[in-house]
């Protein structure tokens, strides 16, 4: 049976970008840590402006004491499906220079990109994520007690992908529409002097 999510693409790229999708069903199998741990590794090599990596990391898996306290951050709407999750992840930005405690304004972008490759990591081992950020902002911070220069970013719920009949609607029929993306001549032009830029 073809999967609806996997999209055909109009020029060719790797099959880890098609493959990975946010799916909200999870079966029970546990993640092991070493496979998380590869997870964060390659979150680890993204690029970042003046390699200052600063992203940070909090994650616990379903079967310990402080899950709860993931999902106790999360909106309803999100809590109600990532409670079900074998892993949630707190994605965090360093938003100042270690070494001069100057403002990062790239710390946010940067984290992204690790985001990314830990999603690409995932996809690759079977599992699925799905990054969040349907969040109660205020309450993470006091859960997790950030500082001022850490910026709360996304929750990734992770684990195996399960299926759509788990869920209630309207997640239900979310599992199954298939993807889309906007054509690639929407948003990419040759720059040519003289010509606006497309709004």
């Amino acid at each position: 049976m073809t999967n609806p999510k996997i999209p055909q693409t109009v020029h060719p790229i790797n099959k880890l970008f098609t493959e990975r999708w946010s799916a909200r069903a999870f079966t029970s199998q546990a993640v092991a840590e070493q496979t998380l741990m590869s997870m964060f590794e390659a979150a680890s090599w993204a690029a970042s402006s003046m390699n200052e990596q600063p992203w940070l990391y909090y994650y616990a898996h379903k079967e310990d004491d402080n899950f709860q306290k993931f999902v106790d951050c999360l909106l309803p709407g999100n809590a109600v499906w990532a409670q079900h999750a074998s892993v949630l992840v707190l994605s965090l930005a360093k938003k100042t220079f270690a070494a001069n405690g100057a403002t990062n304004r790239h710390a946010l972008y940067d984290t992204g990109a690790a985001n990314t490759n830990l999603m690409l990591q995932a996809t690759e081992y079977g599992l699925t994520g799905h990054q969040m950020g349907g969040f109660d902002f205020e309450k993470t911070r006091e859960i997790f007690q950030l500082s001022d220069d850490i910026e709360p970013v996304v929750f990734i719920a992770l684990g195996y992908p399960g299926q759509p009949e788990q869920l209630e609607e309207p997640f239900k029929s979310r599992e199954t529409t298939p993807r889309t993306r906007k054509p690639i001549s929407s948003f990419v032009q040759k720059f040519e002097a003289g010509v606006p830029v497309a709004g």
